[in-house]
């Protein structure tokens, strides 16, 4: 069973909500990092780091997270800060299946402006069944991504 962290900012507080109760339908352990209450001057890089340092404290691939904030692109950005951390802003599903087979997104963006909730749940259940492809072409790209920073 995968753990799936998941957050937002005030943008995607209520699609948020939305997509935790799939998840749930789906048999997934599902924890929410926040917010908790509808704020519209919170501030996304808090509820991004939080999802990110969980999936940190454990080095299988069994945790992952989804992050939610109004265009998706604020969340990938504070994400990706974190050595370990590969977060992709998907606004499809093609992308979703491609963030995971060629480089094994462990954190999955979404744009709260642009996606209904079908699409996100579309959108990340491809992510969710998609798996690593493990190419080697694929495994050195991750290699060379872990040594920038």
């Amino acid at each position: 069973m995968t753990t799936i962290y998941v957050g937002s900012d005030h943008n995607g507080y209520n699609l948020k909500h939305k997509l935790i109760e799939y998840l749930e339908t789906l048999n997934h352990r599902v924890i929410d990092v926040g917010p908790f209450e509808l704020n519209p001057k919170d501030d996304f890089p808090i509820y991004a780091q939080a999802a990110v340092n969980e999936v940190l404290a454990f080095k299988d691939q069994s945790h992952k997270a989804i992050l939610i904030c109004g265009s998706g692109q604020g969340m990938a950005m504070a994400a990706n800060r974190f050595k370990g951390i590969r977060a992709s802003l998907c606004w499809n599903e093609a992308e979703a299946y491609s963030s995971r087979h060629d480089d094994d997104a462990n954190v999955l963006c979404l744009s709260a402006s642009q996606t209904s909730i079908e699409e996100m749940q579309n959108i990340t259940l491809v992510w969710l069944k998609a798996e690593f492809a493990k190419a080697p072409r694929f495994v050195r790209r991750l290699n060379l991504l872990d040594q920038i920073g």
